[in-house]
């Protein structure tokens, strides 16, 4: 789609504008864009220390938080590269993931329409493709 607003460069860039503010996004300082194709977006974020609780795996509003910003980069690569505003998001937690593992975060949108959008995104480790959370995101775009 050559009228796209963002560039794969693009989001990357947008990414380190979000990782580098004083605000919340900052925790996901060490996710990496591997791939973007239109309305999919696939990132990789090794587990640290920092990123789990208290039992020593990936922490579930980290989980949250990397379908909330995932999915919006996906969005952010579309036709209308608009982010929204959530409405509703759920996550399923299946499995763990430990210090030390890599997941991979791949968000596709499901369904843009004229004021709604539809992500799904599936977390799985790197090394053995297993299902570690997947979630849903619905967020208004509107006009």
């Amino acid at each position: 789609m050559s009228s796209m607003r963002f560039t794969v460069e693009g989001l990357r860039d947008a990414m380190k504008y979000m990782v580098q503010s004083e605000g919340f996004d900052r925790v996901l300082g060490k996710m990496k864009l591997l791939s973007a194709n239109p309305g999919k977006v696939v990132c990789e974020l090794k587990v640290e220390e920092e990123h789990t609780n208290r039992g020593g795996t990936l922490h579930g509003g980290l989980t949250a938080t990397l379908v909330d910003v995932v999915s919006t980069i996906a969005l952010l690569y579309t036709e209308r590269a608009l982010p929204g505003v959530s409405v509703d998001m759920n996550i399923t937690y299946t499995s763990a993931a430990k210090i030390g593992e890599e997941v991979l975060i791949t968000a596709q949108i499901l369904k843009q329409g004229r004021n709604i959008a539809f992500a799904s995104v599936d977390l799985t480790n790197k090394a053995t493709g297993k299902l570690i959370a997947q979630g849903r995101h619905t967020k208004y775009i509107g006009q």
